[in-house]
């Protein structure tokens, strides 16, 4: 089936190619004028102990009431504020009631406007809008409006239904969002494990990437000077993909699925610290949509490497960087960073214990550089920022105990506080917004506040 991919932006006044290499020349730009992570490097090289600093430039966290319900859901540095929206069950603008198991977003500006996609994790169940790739899967997206300057959410709608799991996903440099399915399924009649492109403005598609891959897919981020696609896997063996698009900026015209392979052999890098790495390069995939759970071993069996679970990923500062939950010395988790102009690839930072960062998921890049890290451990849920020095911090405590009463929502009185988070995006015209998700009950959070004074 043919599928015209969804447009950029109607601000842009830009068409898809022309967009990658505008994007591409302002990431150019940047790295241009500073060098990421270049002191953390060093340490890498030094093997010094990572430095933690609670505040970040921040300050220390203490309990922030939300705008518009006066709970005190979070805890965040003075200074910062936030306001809650989306709850589950809460009634979209469409009259569809907000689908729960919010997850990974992306955000879009439209003028003044901010448009903001978001994943919902569920599985097997009645599609809750249309279009939908399958009636009988509960996952897919929404979309929310949101306006920055006011500090106000405006709309919300069913973008895609039909999908199972959707966990993670990519924004495109041409205003698109990438959802991905973390599943390896059939339901009734319908294959799952693919990505599927859903426009920032209206609805999205629900044709399927086949060739992009069937697997149990967590994030996608773009390279805007290729249009290469990097894709992530949450396996306990997993793989480290790149799709290479017949045409970069038209990911429904198919393309090849490779995989990252390290040196001459099946590499394994699940319990790396920090490292660099050197000979690296991608093997072919050949059966990338196969009946079989089979993508990661097809690879493996032609030298590519072994990661653990790969999560969240995200292009900044010129660079990929990819996550897993549970690599590591410690097993709580690894940040890789790929310059996807070499192909240098290293651990940036290997989490010494949970203490320092748990288990993180989801991330994004700063439009300061640093990055943001969401956790889905346990215990107190946090997230984390790590900024272009080296230093880790904890930026926000997730603080949603509702025993004492939900403000009229209709989730269920329970307390939170271990709930992961996810989703964090930035507003991408001045980063003065963050997004960001706890995923049960549900609700989309959207934090401002002195973010010059600290690392994001």
């Amino acid at each position: 089936m043919t599928h015209t991919s969804p447009a950029a932006p109607s601000g842009s006044g830009l068409g898809r190619r022309s967009f990658l290499r505008g994007a591409a020349a302002v990431a150019a730009g940047t790295a241009a004028a500073s060098i990421p992570f270049e002191a953390l490097a060093a340490r890498t090289a030094a093997a010094a102990p990572a430095k933690f600093d609670f505040g970040g430039g921040y300050g220390p966290l203490a309990p922030v009431r939300d705008q518009a319900t006066g709970l005190e859901l979070l805890k965040l540095p003075r200074g910062f504020e936030y306001i809650s929206y989306g709850w589950t069950n809460d009634p979209m603008t469409d009259g569809v009631p907000t689908p729960n198991a919010h997850d990974g977003m992306g955000a879009f500006r439209y003028g003044d406007r901010v448009h903001i996609v978001r994943n919902h994790e569920r599985g097997a169940s009645q599609a809750f809008t249309d279009p939908a790739y399958n009636p009988a899967a509960g996952g897919g997206t929404t979309t929310l409006v949101f306006d920055p300057d006011a500090g106000e959410f405006l709309e919300s709608y069913g973008s895609l239904g039909g999908t199972i799991r959707n966990c993670a996903g990519g924004p495109t440099p041409w205003g698109t969002w990438l959802t991905c399915e973390e599943t390896f399924s059939t339901v009734g009649e319908h294959r799952h494990g693919y990505v599927f492109e859903v426009a920032s403005e209206g609805k999205g598609s629900p044709v399927p990437y086949t060739a992009m891959g069937r697997f149990n897919h967590e994030a996608a981020a773009i390279d805007p000077e290729t249009g290469h696609v990097y894709e992530t896997e949450d396996r306990g063996d997993a793989a480290l993909y790149r799709f290479v698009p017949n045409t970069p900026g038209d990911l429904a015209r198919g393309g090849r699925l490779q995989a990252m392979k390290i040196g001459g052999t099946s590499y394994d890098t699940r319990r790396d610290g920090e490292t660099s790495y050197s000979g690296v390069s991608w093997v072919d995939i050949d059966e990338p949509d196969p009946a079989g759970d089979t993508v990661r071993y097809e690879a493996q069996g032609k030298g590519a490497a072994i990661f653990g679970r790969l999560e969240g990923a995200w292009y900044g500062n010129g660079r990929i960087y990819v996550l897993t939950t549970d690599g590591g010395p410690a097993r709580q988790g690894q940040v890789f960073e790929l310059d996807p102009a070499t192909d240098s690839f290293r651990v940036l930072f290997a989490s010494p214990g949970a203490e320092m960062l748990n288990a993180p998921d989801n991330m994004c890049v700063s439009p300061r550089g640093g990055l943001v890290l969401c956790e889905d451990g346990g215990g107190t849920e946090y997230v984390h920022g790590l900024t272009t020095e080296g230093e880790i911090f904890r930026f926000a405590a997730n603080d949603v105990d509702l025993r004492g009463g939900s403000a009229g929502k209709s989730v269920q009185p329970a307390d939170y506080r271990g709930s992961e988070w996810a989703g964090s995006v930035f507003e991408p015209r001045n980063g003065n917004w963050l997004f960001v998700n706890v995923q049960s009950p549900g609700i989309t959070l959207a934090i401002t506040g002195p973010w010059r004074q600290g690392a994001l």
